[in-house]
């Protein structure tokens, strides 16, 4: 939720904390604030579509500081909207300012947006750690707030409704958790923290009634008080004057929190608020009050501490399930939970509607996720076909009972009710809402929901290919964790607007290369461990990187093509797991460093070949001989070596001057296709190229799958 200008206030005054040397406990941990955290603050790229390699790194040194002070991490990740509603409004203006916030970027001025594939590359480092999670049905922050009270347990967040719960163990924001810093003996490993206890903060207030928060933060606002009732208290109200200097909104606030001071009993000062407040309308403000007030009241219990302690981890009660859930499958419900099913799943099942994540692309061109709607659609279809067709089936008998007998012959017929999802997506610089209606392409299987889990591996198989219009194409053997990887990039060179280019799909399939080598090069107990070749290869890829730091001279052509690739790859993603798996997951670290594709690509149309690229590494060209035979068909001769001239340095000077002139395409905002711009210099390939013509021997006559 959050409460208005309350996190800057109190952070602002350090005597509201306590230093600790924090080890050796429980630690329950907001995910999505940890990895907003832990990207904004590490100076990560945005611009380019995100190094999720070097991400995943820091997500596991986080967590390994952790483990050598012997602290016992539990994360706890949102889920979908609210099923009320209540905070829709709040989530498109959101949304919408992310969009402005991506044109920014776009245009090499400051902004922050967060890449596409973070939250599942953030889940899939922590299954390989081991690291105990949950996703929570909708919003976690009171669920971790419960299951830290039951515990008594520190939080770890940056949300500033836990200087309002009332926990044993307290709260620790992330902007005070030195886990870089770890200090102590070898015994006696500690984290530098700051631990923010509600007693201590309430004393600093004339020793205030803790229990008069709540009222506090739904009158100060949050997400889902409306801006007129805050508004209009503070205009009515005659707050303590505190001392010059501080800023308005803290002032506010602390003459707030004195007022309230004067109350012994909260249910005083709730009746003098609404006083205040007055009006005819008194009784629709105390119910919103009180419902606002009742979101901060924590149970005895938590449902999450029978979920983390269980060996085999119990689906939640179901009273506490909105009521399009309680039907669904055990599988579905439990994959969730533990990650394997994105939010998007219960935002269609619940609410029929889902917001599209922000991307920086062209914002003068369609937006990105267009490009993998058909790969949604399947995704919806198989999420609420088959309960449309019962109910509208139900329906149909209920009319014909009340019809008699004498027009039975009605029966055959089927219900043309429409079933839809609404889509909120960027067109230009505005949000809008798209009615996308659901169905199956004719060559997709339709599987009932409930059984999915049961299905034949093929079926399911075959509705993954079907969709990404894999059918009737024969592909090479693949080693099992490219082929979700390599369908997807096929499925996005049919279906990108405009096309990509040669250069672009090479920089694309050398990225999968240097992903897998970066890989294994780093795990003792693969075979090319420590092999010089594939590191080398490594080196003199990496050292292609455009500076995360550099903002002027975005190719916005090339960034706009690569984000639509990480939108078919995430829709890709999501059909996998929907359908249990019928292909190897991929690591989703290793598949797409922005910094690193731009630098490539740029390098390539520069005059650099593959083969001087992957020189002394026999393994590392021979996989990137067969991921571009699988894409395009053409096998690829030669052995890889060094071109003459040419090598590592010029390259490199290659790779970043030609980022830097991707100010003619992009830099002016006129993104790639403007006047008089030569579209092959930018990613993509001319409206009359023959490149796709050579997409012909794909299908799936050897394929892994798990």
């Amino acid at each position: 939720m959050g409460v208005h200008g309350l996190t800057s206030y109190v952070e602002g005054n350090h005597h509201f904390f306590t230093d600790m040397r924090f080890r050796d406990c429980r630690l329950v941990i907001d995910g999505c604030s940890l990895y907003y955290q832990l990207y904004f603050n590490s100076g990560l790229d945005q611009a380019r579509g995100g190094d999720y390699d070097i991400f995943a790194v820091l997500v596991r040194q986080f967590f390994a500081a952790l483990s050598e002070c012997k602290v016992q991490p539990f994360v706890v990740l949102d889920g979908g909207m609210d099923q009320t509603d209540k905070k829709f409004k709040t989530l498109l203006e959101r949304t919408q300012s992310k969009i402005k916030a991506a044109h920014t970027l776009s245009r090499g001025s400051h902004g922050s947006v967060l890449p596409l594939l973070t939250h599942e590359v953030f889940i899939q480092v922590l299954s390989e750690l081991g690291v105990p999670l949950v996703q929570c049905i909708s919003e976690a922050d009171f669920e971790i707030a419960s299951l830290a009270k039951q515990w008594g347990c520190p939080v770890l967040t940056n949300d500033s409704d836990f200087y309002i719960f009332d926990l044993r163990g307290g709260y620790l924001p992330f902007s005070f958790f030195q886990w870089k810093n770890v200090s102590g003996r070898a015994t006696e490993r500690y984290i530098p923290a700051r631990q923010f206890i509600v007693n201590r903060f309430c004393s600093h207030f004339n020793h205030m009634n803790k229990q008069l928060l709540p009222l506090f933060a739904v009158v100060t606002g949050n997400d889902y008080t409306p801006d007129k009732i805050t508004d209009m208290f503070f205009r009515r109200v005659e707050l303590e004057r505190v001392p010059v200097g501080r800023k308005s909104g803290h002032s506010r606030i602390e003459g707030f929190l004195l007022w309230l001071s004067q109350f012994t009993s909260p249910l005083d000062a709730f009746e003098e608020v609404l006083e205040i407040l007055g009006g005819q309308h008194k009784g629709n403000l105390r119910m919103q009050l009180s419902v606002g007030i009742q979101d901060y009241q924590l149970p005895r219990t938590s449902i999450l501490a029978q979920y983390f302690s269980s060996a085999q981890p119990a689906l939640p009660n179901t009273q506490s399930l909105p009521a399009a859930l309680i039907s669904q499958p055990e599988w579905l419900l439990k994959a969730f939970a533990s990650g394997n099913l994105p939010s998007l799943v219960l935002n269609v099942l619940v609410l029929q509607k889902v917001l599209l994540t922000v991307q920086v692309e062209n914002s003068h061109q369609l937006s990105s996720h267009r490009t993998s709607l058909s790969i949604r659609k399947t995704i919806y279809s198989l999420l609420l076909l088959e309960k449309t067709r019962q109910d509208s089936q139900r329906q149909q008998n209920v009319t014909q009972r009340g019809r008699g007998r004498g027009r039975q012959s009605m029966g055959g017929q089927q219900c043309d009710t429409p079933c839809v999802v609404d889509e909120y997506d960027r067109q230009d610089l505005n949000l809008k809402k798209n009615t996308v209606e659901v169905h199956l392409p004719n060559s997709v299987p339709q599987l009932n929901l409930t059984t999915i889990d049961k299905a034949p591996v093929q079926v399911r198989l075959q509705v993954l290919l079907g969709t990404l219009g894999m059918l009737d194409h024969i592909l090479p053997p693949l080693p099992p964790q490219f082929c979700l990887p390599v369908y997807v990039t096929y499925f996005w060179m049919n279906n990108s607007k405009p096309k990509p280019s040669q250069p672009l799909l090479m920089a694309m399939l050398l990225g999968l290369v240097y992903g897998e080598l970066s890989w294994r090069t780093a795990h003792p107990d693969d075979p090319l461990y420590g092999s010089k070749a594939a590191s080398s290869v490594c080196q003199r890829l990496s050292v292609l990187r455009v500076n995360p730091g550099q903002r002027r001279g975005l190719d916005l052509g090339v960034a706009h093509l690569l984000s639509q690739w990480q939108s078919c790859m995430l829709a890709g993603l999501y059909l996998n797991q929907l359908l249990c798996f019928p292909l190897l997951d991929p690591r989703y670290a290793c598949l797409y460093s922005g910094t690193l594709l731009h630098g490539l690509e740029a390098a390539i149309r520069g005059g650099y070949q593959p083969e001087s690229l992957l020189a002394g590494d026999t393994e590392a060209w021979q996989l990137y001989s067969i991921l571009l035979k699988a894409i395009t068909g053409t096998a690829v001769s030669g052995t890889p070596r060094m071109s003459r001239g040419g090598g590592q340095r010029k390259a490199q000077q290659r790779g970043r001057g030609n980022e830097g002139r991707g100010r003619a395409s992009g830099g002016r905002g006129r993104g790639y296709g403007g006047r008089g711009r030569d579209n092959r210099s930018r990613g993509m390939m001319p409206a009359d190229s023959d490149f796709d013509n050579r997409f012909t021997l794909l299908t799936c006559n050897d394929v892994y799958y798990a």
